[in-house]
């Protein structure tokens, strides 16, 4: 009897021992999910701002051109002719 209350001790050991471990793991994995919120947001933010800068960028260039630049002198015009065909379909759509 003391043999099978041995291997009865042992088990219930094991089984704390792994009820144990599960919850450390499910600590760590709501640790880990909240981590990658954060990650996600961080990333968010910096392809916001990354956006904001490409755009601060092709402003930069299309001044830099109209005040003499040759560098960028054709991509300007063809911003600037892409605008007036956005104003004329806004005008088209707008005429009776």
């Amino acid at each position: 009897m003391s043999q099978l209350q041995n291997i009865v001790d042992s088990l219930e050991k094991k089984v704390n021992l792994l009820i144990a471990a599960h919850d450390q793991l499910k600590a760590d994995h709501r640790q880990l999910l909240k981590s990658v919120d954060l990650h996600q947001a961080e990333q968010q933010s910096m392809v916001q701002e990354l956006t904001q800068w490409k755009e601060k960028y092709e402003h930069l260039k299309v001044a830099s051109t109209m005040l003499g630049s040759d560098q960028h002198k054709r991509d300007t015009k063809l911003k600037i002719n892409a605008l007036v065909r956005d104003i004329e379909h806004c005008i088209a759509q707008l005429s009776p």
